[in-house]
Formats: structure tokens, C-alpha cells, sequence
């Protein structure tokens, strides 16, 4: 998964606007305590960073 795929599925689940804010404030514990943002930075692949995103957000497996 590409960081721009990523972006888009997040933007999908939480809105346009709130899909950064979330990126950059919400900790995972599954990213060893980072945020999505952190995540990224710290060169997590995007497909580990979205497994965490989906989990957090109890999305139907479909969505994984």
C-alpha cells in the first residue's frame, strides 16, 4: 500500500478534514505508541499503519 492509498481510505472513514487531525493526535499502542503521523515519519509501512487505523476504528473487515 502506497502512503497516498492510505490517506485516501483514512479520508474516507473520517472525513476530509478530520483524517489529519486524527492522524497526528491519536496514539496506537499497535504503532508502539506513535500516531499515524509519527508512524509514517519513522518509516512504518503504511500497510502495518493501516491494520492499526482499522482496528482503532472497528471498521468491517471488508475494509481491511
Amino acid at each position: 500500500m502506497r502512503e497516498a492509498e492510505l490517506w485516501q481510505r483514512m479520508r474516507t472513514h473520517l472525513g476530509a478534514g478530520y483524517a489529519a487531525v486524527w492522524a497526528e493526535q491519536m496514539v496506537l499502542a499497535e504503532l508502539g505508541g506513535r500516531t499515524v503521523v509519527e508512524a509514517l515519519a519513522a518509516g512504518v509501512d503504511c500497510k502495518t499503519i493501516w491494520r492499526a487505523v482499522w482496528s482503532r476504528l472497528e471498521l468491517p473487515a471488508t475494509d481491511r
